[in-house]
């Protein structure tokens, strides 16, 4: 039920050809439709509050303030309808873009907004269209619909909706552990060999996209691209072979683990979901069985379970918004630490009940059965009623032990506090970080950026190589733990900013004034913001820039828009790519990281 937009990743090339028209239709006054393709809905004939009782709460939710946008352009991205809103001083919270149906769902904060939206937007032609806007019905509940398809497949009416696909058909006469291994590790039974080689032809394929993108979008490379396709089988850079991880099982030393009843029918069961919310379903499965998950991390979940059988408060119901317990994240190092994060719903508890449960959850865990687990930082979250932008940012209460966990990477030590990002599997983040280094070729003249630099692990293992890093992180908490992890491995040339990418990296950028200047980015999954890809852009001093990418499919518009022709809004020189490599982080999965070295076009 969260509230996220995707950041704008990629850069307009071209003017706005945005011009005023005269509206076709006033859809103002208008009953809201029940057209919801992105949902999946039809009208029935039935009462539509059966499924929007979300919306009747005292809680925040963007889908009462939505629209739906006709008539748009064929082929637009989702960037280029999020940059088509900012320049009609419109700032969406979410869009649906429905590109075949060439329409989209856009929501708002409020009703001011929504209602700004439809008086600019209706009836403005954008290139060559003229586009309606019309009041959307808000997107029905997925549990609530997927029960009432049941009961009426139940009842010899329609039959049920066909599971969510998860790459395994979920057949219910399969035993939990195969069906939670089949939604966690979908590759589980592949061997390993197999595996890699389909994340490589994975990476081929990025390749291939990649090298059709730079020919569409700059007709300069032509020569040099179709040399290069000679070279490399048909790709603009060489692909290196995959790199294995060290480990293939029990890799993961952080994991997220929902609060729920057990698809075997017993309440407070901590684990994974079998399926997803909007599948309907919200049991989950105990990950005893998982192969990823280490030892270590199984012995907290099944102790913290034991606890929070003994209490009386229920479950957080997503359907409800009723309950307390709601996730419970584990943390675990080569060090030996273990960090457990309990999310709790206070609802209208009495803030001296809410201290009594933490001082109980304090004995339990020093002096009670929970001893033994190995738990040397616990942590209280509380959450609110609906957050729509995640947990990292909601406040730790340290109940008990440390305030951190400590891990070893390539012979340094780190500080990893409860919202820092760190890579999730640390025996192949050595072979990913050794491979950035490499890659980089660092000498003692450079200047290194290291963006979305987390808790500064790129940053601080080749700070030695260099004459300065300075690394850029949203996360508050990650940079301090970055600092003091410099200043614990000794490092005096190294400074963190915290902030938005897209805001710092600019003015940092500028004054630098190194001839040798190197940035290595890692970004979320979305990628960069396109004003970083701009900064990176104008700045000529920037020769080389490694990327790291955990979905270079979601980045793939950050590729191109750093090897796309000059434009007016796109100065300085194009990079191309030399070099590229998948690292297997995330063995039993089909995700994988994706390194691509670009090194600046020099046309003298």
């Amino acid at each position: 039920m969260a509230d996220v937009t995707p950041p704008d990743s990629s850069i307009l090339n071209e003017e706005s050809d945005v011009q005023p028209g005269p509206p076709q239709e006033n859809h103002q006054d208008d009953e809201p439709t029940a057209e919801s393709i992105n949902e999946g809905e039809e009208r029935e004939g039935r009462s539509s509050s059966n499924f929007y009782p979300y919306i009747k709460e005292d809680l925040f939710t963007s889908e009462i303030f939505k629209v739906k946008i006709q008539n748009l352009p064929k082929n637009i991205s989702f960037n280029d309808l999020k940059r088509f809103l900012n320049k009609q001083w419109l700032n969406p919270h979410k869009i649906k873009l429905m590109g075949k149906q060439n329409f989209a769902f856009v929501t708002f904060k409020n009703q001011k907004d929504r209602d700004k939206a439809m008086n600019l937007v209706h009836g403005v032609q954008w290139k060559g269209r003229y586009l309606s806007v019309r009041l959307a019905q808000p997107k029905a509940d997925p549990l609530l619909r997927k029960r009432r398809q049941d009961e009426e497949a139940a009842d010899g009416g329609q039959p049920a909706a066909k599971r969510l696909a998860e790459g395994h058909d979920c057949a219910e006469d399969e035993p939990l552990s195969v069906r939670i291994a089949n939604a966690v590790t979908p590759l589980w039974q592949v061997p390993y060999d197999e595996q890699l080689s389909r994340k490589e032809r994975e990476a081929e394929e990025i390749l291939h996209t990649l090298t059709r993108e730079i020919g569409n979008s700059n007709k300069a490379m032509l020569p040099w691209l179709f040399a290069q396709k000679e070279r490399n089988k048909g790709v603009c850079c060489p692909l290196e072979p995959i790199k294995p991880s060290p480990v293939q099982t029990e890799y993961r030393n952080k994991c997220e683990y929902v609060i729920s009843v057990g698809a075997d029918g017993e309440d407070k069961t901590v684990g994974f979901r079998l399926g997803k919310y909007k599948g309907g379903s919200c049991a989950v499965v105990s990950p005893s069985d998982t192969i990823h998950v280490p030892a270590a991390a199984k012995r907290v979940v099944l102790t913290f379970q034991n606890y929070i059988r003994t209490t009386p408060y229920a479950v957080y119901s997503p359907e409800r918004y009723e309950g307390h317990w709601r996730q419970l994240t584990v943390r675990t190092s080569r060090t030996n630490q273990i960090m457990a994060m309990v999310f709790f719903h206070p609802q209208k508890l009495p803030e001296d009940e809410i201290a009594s449960l933490k001082e109980s959850l304090r004995r339990y865990f020093t002096d009670g059965e929970g001893k033994d687990s190995g738990v040397t930082s616990l942590q209280f979250v509380r959450m609110g009623q609906r957050t729509s932008a995640g947990t990292e940012d909601l406040p730790c209460e340290l109940v008990a032990g440390d305030a951190w966990i400590h891990e070893e990477l390539l012979g340094l030590r780190f500080r990893i506090s409860p919202h820092s990002f760190f890579q999730t599997n640390t025996l192949a983040a050595e072979v990913l970080y050794s491979s950035v280094g490499e890659w980089a070729q660092l000498d003692h003249d450079s200047t290194l950026l290291d963006v979305c630099c987390g808790t500064g692990t790129i940053g601080i293992s080749l700070a030695k190589r260099v004459r300065k890093v300075i690394g850029i992180e949203l996360c508050q908490e990650a940079v301090n733990d970055a600092k003091v992890n410099a200043q614990a491995n000794g490092l005096t040339n190294i400074e963190f900013h915290c902030g938005k990418a897209e805001d710092i990296f600019p003015t940092v950028l500028n004054a630098v004034v190194s001839p040798n200047v190197t940035a290595i980015v890692d970004p979320p999954r979305a990628g960069l913001h396109s004003r970083v890809i701009l900064a990176i852009r104008r700045a000529e001093h920037l020769k080389r820039l490694v990327y790291v990418s955990c979905n270079a499919k979601a980045a793939m518009n950050n590729f191109i828009d750093l090897c796309r022709a000059p434009s007016n809004r796109v100065h300085g020189a194009p990079f191309r790519p030399v070099r590229a490599m998948a690292v297997d982080l995330f063995p039993q999965t089909m995700h994988c990281e994706t390194v691509l070295l670009f090194e600046r076009v020099d046309y003298r």
